[in-house]
């Protein structure tokens, strides 16, 4: 059998078996239904989804699967103190997903993973929290979003600040015209990186299958750099801060714009400053993006030694033509008219975001309502290609004209080249969902 047949029967086989899944999923509509889970990932930001899963009753962590295997005792005591039980631990997501059983999967893995994961799960037959951002390139991005549609899946995005009261005020205040017609948004990144420096090629560690940690991505050998966080300053695995801490932001920028499409003008400009290492992300860039009426997002990242922006240095500001908003985690202000008078203003409650966000995801697996969620997968995929978009204008150094409804840059072959990759067999995303 040649590889094309073989990859295209997989994939039927796939849907064979995410269809039967999927009946019992849309028969779940008690909120006392037990919603079985696994997490992919737990090295960083799968911790709190661990924490957070099990803080919500009728929750069942059953598996965690991680492709390193010196994390198991980390795993087993986190779980047994959360649960009072073990938890399973596997280290192919392949497994995970063949376990009919499991209803939902979380994803905290590298950026290159996410789409892949999210799509095989659709596939499934399962619904999917995926990390920020949901997407390594713009084009996988989209072929997520085709999946959840196609196999009628709950999948959420975890830019937790969709679900955050005061920000969720906040931006209800500005689609409400507190600050008259919002015609630009500045998302800012303020956030201190120290050198990686440099580290030797080596053989992986003892206990990390690091074929499976590159999965899609070309094949290259161990680094420490790699694993287990500085990927993100690597173009095979990460997106730079913007699509790291920054992607928050973006997300936010956008929504206050009230944008649900991809801007027509694209600038960046920016550099990596100050050290010599193994980072090939810039840590100083400034992004300009314009839609065709005219509205502006500003985006800036400060790797380095900063001032804050009116005592912001992770948050946003947006410009109206009757006042402007300070809003990021610990509150928003509105100031009106040319005299800055103080308008409408707002403190977040006790709770963090992402206790709000992931109840909201397991809601809506519950509902089986995609409109229940207030980050669906289609938000994250346009707040990330922003963050991608950004990145290909600053790789080529210059400006590019974008069209949202193709999601293609017209006439543009070498910008085009950037909205893809070539991915490793077996981990391909594929071209039909």
């Amino acid at each position: 059998m040649d590889r094309r047949s073989f990859i295209r029967n997989a994939g039927i086989a796939a849907m064979a078996g995410a269809a039967t899944h999927r009946i019992h999923g849309a028969q779940r509509t008690s909120p006392n239904d037990e919603v079985v889970m696994a997490v992919v990932g737990i090295n960083g930001q799968g911790r709190s989804h661990f924490n957070d899963f099990c803080a919500i009753p009728g929750v069942r962590i059953k598996t965690v699967c991680d492709v390193d295997e010196r994390l198991i005792p980390r795993v087993q005591e986190m779980a047994t103190k959360l649960t009072g039980k073990q938890v399973k631990f596997e280290t192919d997501v392949r497994r995970v997903l063949e376990d009919k059983e499991i209803d939902a999967i979380s994803v905290a893995t590298p950026n290159h993973w996410h789409s892949l994961i999210a799509i095989w799960a659709c596939q499934a037959g399962k619904d999917v929290y995926v990390e920020k951002p949901v997407s390594h390139n713009i084009w996988e991005g989209r072929q997520a979003v085709k999946a959840a549609r196609r196999y009628q899946r709950i999948v959420a995005t975890g830019t937790q600040s969709r679900s955050y009261p005061h920000i969720r005020e906040a931006i209800e205040l500005l689609h409400q015209g507190v600050i008259g017609e919002v015609y630009m948004a500045k998302g800012l990144c303020f956030k201190p990186r120290e050198s990686i420096g440099h580290k030797p090629n080596q053989s992986p560690p003892d206990g990390l299958h690091f074929d499976l940690w590159l999965g899609p991505a070309e094949q290259r050998p161990f680094n420490e750099n790699l694993v287990h966080y500085n990927w993100h300053w690597f173009w095979d695995f990460g997106n730079g801060d913007i699509g790291n801490q920054g992607v928050h932001e973006m997300d936010i920028a956008r929504w206050g714009l009230n944008k649900r499409d991809l801007p027509e003008t694209i600038q960046s400009t920016g550099g990596y400053f100050a050290f010599q290492s193994d980072q090939e992300t810039p840590n100083t860039q400034i992004c300009t993006y314009q839609w065709p009426d005219e509205k502006v997002l500003q985006f800036e990242v400060r790797g380095l030694y900063t001032n804050a922006e009116d005592d912001i240095l992770i948050g946003n500001l947006f410009y109206g033509t009757e006042g402007w908003m300070h809003l990021h985690q610990n509150g928003y202000s509105t100031y009106l008219g040319r005299k800055n008078e103080p308008g409408p203003s707002g403190k977040p409650p006790d709770r963090s975001p992402t206790a709000y966000h992931r109840e909201n995801f397991i809601q809506a697996v519950r509902s089986r309502k995609a409109s229940h969620l207030t980050a669906d997968i289609l938000e994250g995929h346009l707040s990330s290609a922003l963050c991608h978009l950004g990145n290909i204008a600053y790789r080529l150094r210059r400006t590019l004209q974008f069209d949202s409804h193709s999601e293609t840059f017209p006439g543009d072959e070498v910008a085009n080249s950037y909205l893809s990759r070539e991915y490793r067999y077996p981990f391909v995303v594929p071209g039909k969902v």
